[in-house]
């Protein structure tokens, strides 16, 4: 951990904001804290936070939305609280672009082990290559366009992609060349309802392979690298 790294509770029980910036304060981190969704956008206008801790259930924009909002706006990690543990809700923070799910009440120690986890993984993760405002992503002569999410082959085909196969392939996109591993995958899609010892990851890169044809793995687009991990094998051409 470094002095700058910094928290950014989201939460509208004052109790629990001030009981973890005491605590979050206490082991060395600096943090800010707000109400609602309001008060999370003017904290973030002030200052940009390492990681973003936010409560599903908030006064006037939920967190839901304001996870997705964020998440179209940054990479910054995101942790989601609730009161509610059910499994459904759990998914949904995921697939809106949570990085990790806590079920209230959580002891502070354990949200603390999160924090420190995701912030080592995320700065492990190679520097990513494409800007945030591509459009067109081009490839082994395919073409994908971020804005609809179609994926044209270089026939002009336009292939379907379950959102799943999708940001598996703007992670390979976004870190072309450069052997990546299946937590560094799960990372880079935004994604912890996988450990990285999940083989579901090696079955979402075969899906994928699929639907870009790439049935030889070692002389396709996605190479399996043994022991390593999978590379996108080819350049890749960003368009604003």
């Amino acid at each position: 951990m470094t002095p700058q790294d910094h928290i950014l509770v989201v939460d509208d029980d004052a109790e629990i904001r001030s009981l973890l910036r005491e605590y979050l304060q206490k082991n060395g981190y600096r943090v800010t804290v707000a109400a609602d969704g309001k008060g999370m956008w003017a904290a973030l206008e002030q200052a940009q936070p390492d990681i973003v801790v936010l409560d599903l259930m908030l006064p006037g924009e939920d967190g839901l939305t304001l996870c997705r909002n964020l998440r179209a706006r940054s990479a910054l990690p995101i942790i989601m609280l609730t009161a509610r543990g059910e499994e459904t809700d759990r998914i949904v923070g995921l697939e809106m672009g949570a990085d990790d799910y806590l079920a209230k009440p959580f002891n502070p120690r354990e949200l603390l082990a999160r924090v420190k986890s995701i912030l080592r993984r995320a700065r492990a993760l190679p520097r990513n290559l494409d800007p945030d405002d591509a459009r067109t992503i081009r490839f082994a002569g395919w073409t994908l366009d971020v804005a609809t999410r179609n994926l044209r082959s270089p026939a002009g085909v336009v292939v379907a992609l379950s959102g799943t196969e999708y940001k598996l392939l703007r992670a390979f996109l976004t870190h072309p060349n450069r052997v990546l591993n299946r937590d560094q995958l799960i990372d880079l899609m935004l994604s912890r309802d996988a450990s990285p010892f999940d083989r579901s990851i090696d079955v979402q890169v075969s899906r994928l392979r699929h639907r870009l044809g790439d049935g030889a793995r070692e002389a396709g687009i996605i190479r399996t690298v043994r022991g390593e991990g999978y590379v996108l094998a080819a350049a890749v051409e960003v368009e604003p």
